[in-house]
Order: C-alpha cells, then sequence, then structure tokens
C-alpha cells in the first residue's frame, strides 16, 4: 500500500490514477426506487441498482463490487437483504472483464463506469454518504478506489480483501475489514493480518471482525458490518 499523497488533487491525476470525479448534486428529477438494470454508457453490461421502496431519502449509497469471475447480482445481494432497513442505496456494477481493471492491467474502464454509475445516482438522490464495498477482489478494489478518493468517500467495507493498492491517496475514510481465519483462497495470515495494521499505521480509522470460516461473508458478518457503518 503506497503512502498517503498530499492532500491536494494532483492535474495528472484521472482515472487512470482510480480518481473519481462525482460528487454530491442538487436533485432536480428523482430516480425510481426497487431493483433496477442500468444501462453500462461505454455498451457493456448493465450495472443494477436498488434504492429503498419507501422512496425518503436521504440514503447511504453504497457501490458493491463482486470477486472475480462474479456478476453484479453476487455484489448486490451482499447487502440487499439489509438496505431497507438501513436506508442503503446499493449500486453494483459488472466488472469489464472476469475481475476488476487493477487486477488485470491498470484502472481504466472500471474506474470510469463506477463514476458514471454514482454521479447518475448522486444527480438523482439525496445522499448522506457514499461508501464503496466488496467481497475478495471485489473488496480490494474497494480498498484501493476508497483511499484513492477519501474526499468523496467516507467508508469503505472490504469482505475477505487481498490487498489495497492506491496510486495516491486522499482524505481518511474510515475503513472495516473482515476475514475468515479458514480462508484459503485469500489466506488470512498475508492479506488482512497484514493490511489492518498498516492502515491503522497509516492513520486510518480501521475496525477489523475475524470469524471462524473460509472464503465467505456470514450473515452476522454483514449484518455487524452494516451496523458499524450507520452507527
Amino acid at each position: 500500500m503506497t503512502e498517503p499523497a498530499p492532500p491536494h488533487r494532483q492535474p495528472e491525476e484521472g482515472h487512470r490514477h482510480g480518481r473519481l470525479t462525482a460528487r454530491p448534486a442538487a436533485v432536480t428529477a428523482p430516480g425510481p426506487t426497487g431493483l433496477t438494470s442500468v444501462p453500462d454508457p461505454e455498451g457493456g453490461t448493465p450495472a443494477l441498482r436498488y434504492v429503498p421502496a419507501d422512496g425518503v431519502g436521504p440514503y447511504r449509497v453504497m457501490v458493491l463490487l463482486h470477486g472475480a469471475g462474479g456478476s453484479a447480482r453476487q455484489g448486490l445481494d451482499l447487502l440487499l437483504p439489509l438496505a431497507d432497513a438501513h436506508r442503503l442505496l446499493l449500486v453494483a456494477p459488472q466488472a469489464t472483464a472476469s475481475s476488476w481493471d487493477l487486477i488485470a492491467e491498470g484502472y481504466g474502464p472500471d474506474v470510469r463506469r463506477i463514476d458514471a454509475l454514482l454521479g447518475a445516482v448522486l444527480a438523482a438522490y439525496p445522499v448522506a454518504g457514499v461508501t464503496l464495498g466488496g467481497f475478495s477482489d471485489g473488496a480490494s478494489y474497494a480498498l484501493s478506489l476508497g483511499l484513492t478518493n477519501g474526499d468523496l468517500v467516507d467508508a469503505i467495507v472490504a469482505f475477505s480483501p487481498g490487498f489495497a493498492a492506491p496510486l495516491v491517496t486522499h482524505g481518511r475514510p474510515r475503513v472495516f475489514v473482515s476475514h475468515g481465519t479458514y480462508d484459503r483462497v485469500l489466506p488470512v495470515d498475508v492479506c488482512s493480518r497484514r493490511l489492518v495494521p498498516r492502515l491503522h499505521s497509516l492513520g486510518y480509522p480501521a475496525e477489523y471482525a475475524e470469524f471462524s470460516g473460509g472464503h465467505e461473508v456470514p450473515a452476522e458478518i454483514r449484518q455487524r458490518a452494516v451496523d458499524w457503518l450507520v452507527g
């Protein structure tokens, strides 16, 4: 994980550095509620969006990122059962390839897609905060993008991450990390048990939940993460 960069935007920073340009805006035409499919502006697989059905904001926006080989629906399902009770507006994109661009060739198309999705949400719904979250490769990507964009993202939820690799950092988002002690896909000893102390040493407020299990997100961990997020 890189050292924090100066807390200002460098002129050369853009999507290739993982930077998001979306920002909260005045809502002029409220968007739909419930589960909807969101077309990809670049012609790729549509994203999914869920807005609590009662339509009463403001919402905490959560961008949820699937693991390698996964789907937008798998990302959405990470927290869909908890969305209504906790006023969560969920956005789940589909990676351009089998996993997220950073893991393959570096930041690029997935940053653009997430930026466009966030821009549309922030223009159509009243928002109380922006969170990036995910599982496995999606958790690594959420950490990397979240630390890069702490001037927009105020919280990160990482279920069983492998790493964090921001090219630049901004702000100090708070972080929730969980990991199973018997994870054989991303072993806890070389992943979260190294990552979380590193976050602490760099000044990030990080909550760590270790559980007896494998490469998974148990229901009690999902609930703990949301309680931490909204509490």
